[in-house]
């Protein structure tokens, strides 16, 4: 099946916490950011959950946590955030499904980089029209290698890639993605988010700073989304945020009681990255 990777431009109208100028930078920019959501002691509270996550899994949590918000109580609370959702909602309307999530985390000098690349390119997900909320839990700057945006390029389409090299998370990337424009670099603090469309182009380098640069990616869309490969619709596990989904395409999972991670594991969706 042929993928609708076009960008649709978000509607100023009803807004509730983005305003009109928010609505034009994420239509010509394709981002928009930076929104105050957790306070200090919350976001201290969120670190601290997340580190035990990630402790109790060892190595295979190390650099990332991928999709158990249906899974994990913790993460569902974060993910159905009233907070989080009046913003997406902004964008993508009153109906919201959060289908994926993951905890990035990159340790001081680390040599990981994440190459320029378009997220939808690597779902099977149509038409493109996912939102991805990007919390930092720790500062992220330049220094510790915060993402980075190229403005204006989630309209292009589906871009050339070509292959990366060993230091890359992922075996290709966008070619020559000079061509494209500035870098943008995603400077957040701990506690605020970023909103990105799915077609943007963008990455983060390697960590050479001494501190830790860890965020949570959650993954939003409208429920006229669907999805495409029935093999890969096995690792995705939904959750109808606000609102409703009155095909039945998307299963809704309701909040789990567990918060316990080594008493289950992610479906693993792929290309949640």
């Amino acid at each position: 099946m042929v993928l609708d990777l076009r960008f649709c431009p978000a509607a100023a109208m009803g807004l509730s916490r983005l305003s009109a100028t928010d609505i034009a930078a994420y239509n010509r920019d394709g981002f928009v950011q930076p929104f105050d959501i957790f306070t200090g002691p919350e976001i201290a509270r969120i670190r601290a959950y997340f580190d035990r996550l990630m402790t109790r899994l060892g190595d295979a949590g190390a650099y990332g946590i991928n999709c158990y918000q249906a899974r994990m109580a913790g993460i569902w609370d974060i993910a159905t955030d009233t907070r989080i959702l009046d913003h997406v909602a902004d964008i993508i309307g009153p109906d919201i499904i959060c289908w994926a999530s993951a905890i990035l985390s990159k340790k001081p000098h680390d040599p990981k980089e994440v190459p320029w690349h378009q997220d939808a390119s690597f779902w099977s997900l149509s038409p493109a029209r996912t939102v991805t909320v990007w919390l930092a839990i720790d500062d992220a700057d330049a220094a510790n290698s915060a993402m980075r945006f190229i403005p204006g390029s989630h309209d292009k389409g589906a871009l050339e890639t070509t292959q990366t090299g060993a230091t890359a998370v992922f075996h290709k990337g966008i070619a020559d993605a000079d061509r494209l424009g500035q870098p943008f670099t995603n400077t957040l603090k701990a506690g605020q988010i970023s909103l990105h469309a799915d077609m943007l182009v963008h990455g983060s380098e390697a960590n050479r700073s001494d501190r830790r640069r860890c965020g949570l990616t959650l993954r939003y869309c409208p429920p006229e989304v669907r999805i495409t490969d029935p093999d890969w619709a096995r690792g995705v596990e939904a959750i109808i945020c606000r609102g409703r989904d009155p095909s039945g395409h998307w299963r809704h999972h309701a909040r789990p009681d567990n918060d316990d991670i080594t008493k289950t594991q992610s479906p693993h969706v792929v290309g949640n990255n």
